[in-house]
């Protein structure tokens, strides 16, 4: 019998009520085959901590030990223990265990519900509407089995901002089902105030998170969006950056910058030209057959561009921000009506994996960024951060791309500093910098690949066409990124 136990023994084993299996382990233990973790749980590791065990085996020991309860209050909205190993569970008596690495609240509670879901075959998880009554149940005791009242009305705001309100109403109509059951019907009251004064259909007045009472004030927004936008903000303030002046400043040389900015920014997005296509386009009036609108990207960026009253306009104000970014994107998709030239976008975007800031948050989002963007310098450091929040949040249906360097390129300008011009042969520098700030919130890659671009473009003398355009051939810029790097 010993010798079958011990082929069949895994990380965990657990003591048994079989007389032969308890015999066996014990004289396992003795031989020092296996040690013991706690009451009835023993394991055949003895080169890792018991708390490591204890944790990575967590749910698998708490059903052996506790079969049928559920991960309730906290436990259940975190997803898991504490940092200090706090874990909560609803059972059919209250006591505290002490585990290696895991304290264990057993409150005797109501037992499982419709809607709590089945976990790692011996326990349950509290539905979300079982949860948040928990957690709004007042504090009785020292330890706290409950997440914080600014905690929940966060959640509850992330759930409208990424579900919409909907998601909120359905909540409440299951709360208020579920409320009597778990004799939490104080607690409904209180979630249904929350919910109420998060959809403004009551006063919001006691709310406490920042989030939340943005929502209720009818200017919601995308809470993590700032939160990554605020680290961006800190690393530029202390950031020691070079200041490059523009040196292309007769009437030809802003023409010629202008064109090549506005060529790159398109094929960036796709609008493919060859580049003398499009300087056709640009400086003959040429039309090009079957792509009106393509060529109309072009110039109308161009337009933009090389515009120097445009160029030289900043916001003072979040509504002057807003109004910026809203006429100028007019006017670069006025030809494209099917997406809402000037309007913020109604439908929620995406590219892979990254979900920009959701329609109903853009105008709020937009705001708070501009309280950050205030505590910058202006120039080289307002650049840097306009053009990344105006990327990350996305806010029209098309041409954010072409806005986001647009706005960037309009701070330089207003500070008499250096464009910076992202070539095609950058593109995937470009792109990936952007993706690890979004993603990884590191900051560090992409004020790089910026201050490199700007390096690229203060390179280049645009006085003369021809000239600027053998300087670019010459640092690869009109390469695709897989056929070559720039050179410069």
């Amino acid at each position: 019998m010993e010798n079958i136990l011990s082929s069949e023994w895994g990380e965990i084993v657990f003591g048994s009520s079989n007389s032969a299996e308890s015999q066996a382990i014990r004289r396992a233990v003795l031989g020092h085959r296996l040690r013991k973790l706690a009451p009835r749980v023993y394991t055949t590791n003895f080169e890792d901590t018991p708390e490591s065990i204890v944790r990575r085996n967590q749910y698998l020991i708490l059903g052996k030990l506790f079969e049928g309860a559920i991960l309730s209050h906290r436990t259940a909205l975190e997803g898991g223990p504490t940092r200090e190993g706090l874990i909560i569970l609803t059972y059919k008596y209250t006591k505290k265990i002490t585990l290696p690495g895991l304290t264990i609240r057993l409150l005797e509670g109501a037992p499982v519900q419709e809607g709590d879901t089945p976990f790692m075959g011996k326990l349950f998880i509290a539905s979300r509407e079982r949860a948040l009554l928990e957690n709004l149940q007042p504090a009785r005791s020292q330890f706290a089995k409950s997440l914080p009242r600014i905690v929940i009305e966060t959640h509850l705001d992330k759930i409208c901002r990424i579900h919409g309100p909907a998601a909120l109403n359905q909540i409440r109509d299951r709360a208020r089902q579920l409320a009597p059951k778990l004799r939490l019907e104080a607690e409904y009251k209180l979630l249904d105030q929350l919910i109420g004064s998060l959809l403004n259909t009551r006063s919001g007045r006691g709310l406490q998170s920042k989030s939340a009472k943005a929502r209720a004030q009818g200017k919601p927004y995308d809470v993590p969006r700032v939160e990554l936008f605020a680290n961006l903000v800190t690393k530029l303030t202390h950031a020691i950056l070079p200041l490059v002046a523009e040196k292309n400043n007769n009437e030809s040389a802003q023409q010629h910058l202008a064109f090549f900015e506005s060529y790159f920014s398109n094929y960036i997005e796709g609008t493919e030209f060859e580049v003398e296509e499009a300087a056709d386009i640009v400086f003959r009036h040429k039309f090009i057959p079957n792509r009106p609108e393509d060529a109309h990207d072009i110039v109308s960026t161009y337009q933009i561009v090389s515009n120097k009253s445009e160029m030289h306009k900043t916001p003072n104000s979040s509504e002057e921000l807003i109004l910026l970014l809203q006429k100028r994107h007019q006017f670069l998709m006025s030809v494209r009506q099917e997406k809402h030239p000037g309007e913020f976008k109604q439908i929620s975007n995406r590219a892979g994996n990254t979900i920009f800031v959701q329609p109903e948050l853009v105008r709020g989002t937009l705001e708070k960024a501009f309280e950050l963007y205030q505590a910058l310098e202006c120039g080289i450091k307002r650049a840097i951060f306009v053009m990344f929040f105006v990327s990350e949040i996305h806010p029209f249906d098309d041409g954010n791309g072409r806005i986001a360097r647009i706005m960037m390129n309009a701070e330089l300008v207003s500070a008499n500093l250096c464009r910076i011009i992202i070539p095609t042969v950058y593109r995937d520098d470009y792109l990936l910098a952007l993706r690890r700030l979004s993603r990884a919130h590191d900051p560090d890659a992409y004020i790089k690949m910026l201050m490199r671009a700007q390096a690229f473009t203060a390179s280049i003398d645009f006085t003369d066409y021809q000239q600027a355009l053998q300087m670019l051939h010459k640092a690869n810029a009109f390469m695709l990124p897989f056929e070559g790097k720039l050179s410069f």
